[in-house]
């Protein structure tokens, strides 16, 4: 391919890729001056886009149905009932709960920082032997964990209580979901004239090769992470392990992350099982996070996932990293998408470009 580009079409492309790099650094450093009009923005689209996913996530199993000889109308009604009722059970159920765990967990920070203190101790008199420098700047990290976790808490049980002035956009996401579901078809008819006529089959093949491996991954990964919500919350249950939905929860959101989910999810459980003051828990939980990790990588994932990612481990690993460093947790979470759409984008580009 590299051949047959000239001097000029090199030149070209290279002009374009610091224009795009120009423009994209101008808006990150301003930012500041209009994030007013795009959080504005976002708050309106938020109800669109979740609606989106969910129909997105739905539909092929609408479809499966209704290749089943299931009328078409009725399939959306049993899908969209099992689908919100599910949600809608779970939200009733688990809201109470949760924010009363996330309440405790913030008021006991304190005493859980207070037994943190004295595993430091024990740490200072086996490195007694290292500059009074290090233990200084050990003192000052605990204290920045302290003050950056009991902010995130405050955060989350103002996000929670928060919630139910947002139950307009809340009820407005069925109603969305219900119209994306019934009139699928004709969106993505609507959708397809803006673009060209001479493009639309290449558009076509790149939404199919997207919802190929796109789509496989999303859905298996919530597959997957419905399955160690549920069996770490039976073994926290079972095990007697405090505030057991909440990390149940945190778990099951960060196990989307490949390769450092589980680290992430096993760090605030092992620490509750320590505060706890039961030595021998912790090794309990220790080993049923690893055999759970166990069933989860050698079985239900290959199962389920198959090959849909299919992208070199070291690109994922810079792919995790570089997404934490612009957005955290969230950040992880989206980087592997992103990267699989970039790939999917690139390699039909390619295609494009040799036909």
């Amino acid at each position: 391919m590299w051949k047959k580009l000239d001097r000029k079409t090199i030149i070209y492309y290279l002009i374009i890729g610091i224009l795009v790099i120009i423009t994209f650094y101008l808006f990150v450093i301003t930012v500041p001056y209009y994030s007013g009009f795009f959080t504005f923005v976002g708050k309106l689209l938020i109800p669109f886009i979740i609606a989106t996913l969910i129909t997105y996530l739905l539909h092929p199993v609408i479809e499966k149905l209704h290749r089943l000889h299931i009328h078409r109308g009725i399939s959306i009604l049993l899908i969209y009932l099992i689908f919100f009722g599910g949600v809608g059970l779970s939200i009733y159920l688990g809201y109470p709960v949760i924010v009363q765990q996330i309440t405790e967990i913030s008021k006991n920070i304190p005493e859980f920082f207070s037994l943190y203190e004295q595993l430091i101790l024990r740490v200072y008199e086996y490195t007694s032997f290292l500059p009074e420098g290090v233990h200084d700047r050990m003192d000052d990290m605990i204290a920045s964990i302290e003050s950056r976790i009991d902010q995130l808490l405050s955060n989350l049980v103002g996000g929670f209580d928060g919630l139910m002035d947002k139950i307009i956009i809340i009820t407005v996401i069925p109603v969305l979901v219900f119209y994306f579901l019934k009139d699928f078809k004709q969106i993505l008819s609507f959708l397809g004239k803006f673009i060209p006529s001479q493009y639309r089959d290449d558009a076509k093949r790149l939404l199919k090769e997207l919802d190929k491996g796109l789509g496989g991954y999303i859905r298996g990964q919530l597959i997957v992470s419905l399955f160690v919500g549920i069996a770490s919350f039976l073994l926290f249950l079972i095990m007697k392990i405090p505030y057991g939905l909440l990390l149940a929860i945190i778990l099951a959101i960060v196990n989307i992350i490949p390769y450092f989910g589980p680290i992430i999810g096993a760090v605030p459980v092992i620490t509750i099982a320590y505060t706890a003051g039961d030595s021998g828990k912790v090794l309990l939980v220790i080993l049923a996070l690893f055999i759970l990790q166990i069933i989860e990588s050698n079985l239900l994932s290959p199962y389920i996932m198959g090959k849909t990612i299919r992208i070199h481990p070291v690109a994922i690993i810079f792919a995790l990293l570089f997404g934490s460093q612009l957005g955290g947790i969230l950040g992880m979470i989206l980087a592997v998408p992103i990267l699989m759409i970039a790939k999917v984008i690139v390699q039909q580009f390619i295609e494009f470009r040799r036909t």
